[in-house]
């Protein structure tokens, strides 16, 4: 059982000119852990993530990293810097440039666009390129304009970017949005992957891939944390049913 904490927030409160978008929140993310966070639109879920990487600042409330490291008054950079990485929704990546020169340009964030790309890149950061291409199973569209890559291998590509910086903690907003049943699977499969390293905090809406994947499941309503435990018990849930299927549970 996974127990050990490296994201834990207490009682974290954010409010926009009056509205509680996350109301007093209590959350644990264990280490090398795939955790679901789900609920109806407006829940507070990509709010809560905008805390954890500091684009947003909670009202209330404390965020820590390994037990001892005090985010809420992090800059969103230096949380970065502490480890932890946060991928929006739509893939951000350079359509101009290849795979191979976009996870490149990622491994040297620091460095101008074209200084990184014409500076001889040593053999320990080549070594570290192939492995992600291959764990992110891009390694044959290396060469290929990052633009030309389909929606699911964009999202690939970008989480690529984010490993080769080394994160303890990855935070992302419905990575498998637009995404194929084939591309949705593989996805699903290279999560896993890296929960053998890191750990993973997943917003979404797409049940089946909950139900396939998930580790834990947390349950927001109205920014406030209604439920966690396994997809089972979170199914089995009556408050879950009445307020995020509007219906009570069988």
């Amino acid at each position: 059982m996974k127990t050990t904490s490296i994201l834990r927030s207490e009682k974290v409160s954010v409010e926009f000119a009056g509205f509680k978008a996350v109301n007093e929140v209590n959350f644990h993310l264990a280490a090398c852990q795939l955790h679901f966070l789900i609920g109806p639109n407006g829940a507070g879920k990509t709010t809560f993530l905008d805390v954890l990487c500091g684009k947003v600042k909670a009202k209330r409330g404390k965020v820590w990293y390994k037990e001892n490291v005090e985010l809420t008054k992090k800059k969103e950079h230096q949380i970065a810097d502490l480890g932890i990485s946060r991928k929006f929704q739509a893939p951000s990546i350079f359509p101009k440039l290849t795979v191979y020169e976009n996870l490149e340009l990622a491994i040297q964030p620091r460095k101008g666009v074209w200084s990184s790309l014409f500076e001889k890149t040593n053999k320990d950061l080549q070594e570290k390129i192939q492995h992600h291409l291959q764990l992110i199973e891009l390694q044959s569209r290396a060469e290929q304009m990052a633009g030309a890559l389909s929606h699911g291998e964009k999202q690939w590509l970008e989480i690529g970017m984010m490993l080769v910086q080394e994160p303890n903690v990855l935070l992302l907003d419905e990575p498998v949005a637009g995404m194929t049943d084939v591309e949705t699977e593989k996805t699903g499969k290279l999560l896993k992957e890296i929960t053998k390293k890191q750990s993973v905090i997943v917003v979404e809406h797409d049940m089946e891939f909950v139900r396939t994947f998930s580790e834990k499941v947390t349950v927001m309503h109205q920014g406030a944390l209604l439920m966690e435990g396994t997809m089972q018990e979170v199914q089995e849930d009556e408050r879950v049913a009445e307020v995020y299927l509007g219906q009570r549970a069988s």
